[in-house]
């Protein structure tokens, strides 16, 4: 799919006079015929200059391999405004509703809080418009951040559970696992009780909705990789590898409309040493490269589909600390993030030379997809297109 500067707006408005914002009973959802989406979550927090900046990037493959196939947006920037902070859950619904402060507290645990969105999700706008099975729009998150597990869907009135994503994630499958194994009957007595005790401690993590059985597709998938990766963890990728090997794993078997990947390892910074925030930045970089190329060589895929990359938030430059990537001060640079988006309809190499917004990136993509995002309050990029 060729998408054109004209039919970006065209597809927004079409879409809203089509019933976005609410479709009878008896109107089937149209099949979705858009470009396929994926959204990289650079996350864990990133600055530019590890990143973009040519001369002190970890990422060379994102500057010189992808770049020039599409629109880098070098000036993106995440509002200043009273209760915004650019952390790693805010940032990522900024990302998916294109809102600021699109959010409420379920409950906070271990220090985590629990954040679920209060607008519609790109999962949900896509779902609710066009008949999506749930496991064609996937997010793919951290085994150690089991909070973002409830960015699936929101409390939307208008939307919801019922338009849901599915969730790929080493928590995913552990759950999965559990549930197989008391299915099974596997073990003895003293087992099969240890084994409900562990799953009923998982299932505290996440969301009610979230403890019924995932999708038969997605069931399937995770027989497979236990298969593959046995149960005890210890063969499976880990960290962001792992997140890059879901994807892959996800382009193969469940031919995803849209997904987001959570990358997450250059917070680990917050441990005192900065080579744990360059390596994981270069992790990221191989890891998306390999989308790419997967991308690449898939037919269906290749023509059909836009790479959005963006991190989550920014990171402060401060030398006078003991460690200076942090990003829960609110610095300016904290607020400094970047975009680079390619693929189907997108102009390439070119530099977009003004001040964008975080909340433009949902705002965008819905327009891409052809089902508008009334609840954004960012604009759409007209500029990506060709």
């Amino acid at each position: 799919m060729k998408l054109t500067r004209r039919e970006a707006v065209a597809g927004l408005v079409g879409a809203a006079g089509a019933g976005v914002l609410g479709r009878g009973a008896a109107q089937a959802a149209p099949a979705y015929r858009g470009p396929n989406v994926i959204i990289i979550r650079f996350g864990g927090g990133v600055r530019r200059r590890e990143t973009i900046e040519a001369r002190t990037s970890f990422a060379p493959r994102l500057l010189h391999r992808l770049a020039p196939k599409g629109v880098l947006a070098p000036d993106m920037r995440i509002e200043q405004l009273d209760g915004v902070d650019t952390s790693h859950a805010e940032g990522t619904l900024n990302i998916l509703t294109g809102r600021y402060r699109a959010y409420r507290d379920a409950g906070s645990r271990f220090a985590q809080r629990r954040l679920e969105p209060t607008e519609p999700t790109l999962f949900e706008i896509l779902r609710r418009r066009f008949n999506t099975p749930a496991h064609q729009t996937l997010l793919i998150n951290g085994e150690d951040r089991p909070q973002e597990e409830h960015f699936s869907y929101g409390v939307h009135r208008n939307h919801g559970v019922a338009y849901r994503s599915e969730v790929l994630s080493l928590y995913r499958f552990k759950l999965w696992r559990l549930r197989a194994e008391l299915r099974e009957g596997r073990g003895d007595d003293a087992r099969r009780e240890a084994t409900e005790k562990q799953l009923a401690k998982l299932e505290r993590i996440g969301r009610k909705g979230d403890r019924a059985r995932q999708s038969p597709e997605i069931e399937a998938m995770w027989r497979e990789w236990r298969m593959r990766f046995g149960s005890d963890g210890l063969r499976n990728p880990r960290g962001d590898g792992a997140l890059t090997e879901l994807g892959l794993w996800a382009l193969r078997r469940l031919r995803p409309k849209l997904m987001m990947i959570n990358y997450q390892d250059p917070d680990y910074v917050h441990w005192g040493n900065a080579s744990h925030y360059t390596r994981a930045i270069a992790r990221i970089d191989e890891g998306l490269d390999q989308l790419v190329r997967e991308v690449e060589a898939d037919e269906e895929y290749r023509d059909n589909t836009v790479f959005c990359v963006v991190p989550d938030c920014g990171r402060d430059a401060n030398p006078l600390m003991d460690v200076p990537f942090q990003h829960h001060f609110n610095s300016r640079s904290a607020h400094e993030i970047w975009a680079l988006f390619f693929g189907a309809g997108i102009e390439r190499g070119k530099v977009l030379d003004k001040i964008v917004d975080q909340t433009d990136v949902a705002a965008t993509i819905a327009a891409m997809m052809g089902a508008g995002a009334p609840s954004a309050e960012g604009r759409v990029l007209e500029e990506l297109f060709v």
